[in-house]
């Protein structure tokens, strides 16, 4: 699921000035291209059960209203992830999630152990579990960001660079979008 644009630029704003606090070096900011609300991971999934899991996405998707949603605090995972949060239509993005992970497993793909929905999205990753997110954290949460309606569920795709190469980062493309149970 993807931000609005102009969430992306709130966003950019607030990771700007962390960018700039001592140690921000030690971290792999995802860029705003890869800025997205995972709500089902796939992991490598065979050429051959996209058609069917883009039909069965068209279906949860359908399903789902649309729900309001704005960028709201941030946390962290561990000592290695650093996110941004969300508030609004929360019960709707983890219903959505839930029929995102169902469609995946329908179609046939693998999925992990189905674990309750944190609504995030990630800003970085620390490279060592040496990394002190708490001023990062700290320099997130109070981002109120502004409301917009989630109308449509997009299914993103990571490309990852090839052979490990330092500083690359994954590329993400949109695969298919589908809009939500009555949205225009």
């Amino acid at each position: 699921m993807l931000p609005t644009r102009a969430a992306v630029d709130e966003l950019a704003v607030r990771i700007d000035r962390l960018r700039a606090l001592p140690g921000a070096g030690d971290l792999r900011w995802t860029g705003r291209a890869g800025w997205h609300f995972t709500l089902a991971f796939m992991g490598e999934v065979d050429d051959g059960l996209v058609p069917e899991l883009c039909t069965r996405l068209a279906r949860a998707a359908h399903r789902t209203a649309p729900f309001p949603l704005r960028l709201h605090g941030g946390g962290r995972f561990g000592r290695r992830v650093l996110w941004a949060g969300a508030a609004g239509g929360l019960d709707e993005m983890r219903l959505l999630a839930d029929r995102a992970d169902a469609a995946a497993r329908r179609a046939g793909i693998p999925m992990d152990e189905h674990r309750r929905y944190h609504a995030h999205l990630t800003v970085a990753r620390s490279r060592t579990d040496a990394t002190d997110l708490r001023p990062f954290v700290e320099g997130l949460q109070d981002l109120e960001g502004t409301r917009w309606n989630v109308a449509e569920l997009v299914l993103v795709r990571s490309n990852l660079p090839g052979g490990g190469a330092a500083g690359q980062a994954p590329r993400y493309e949109a695969v298919g979008s589908w809009p939500l149970g009555g949205a225009s």
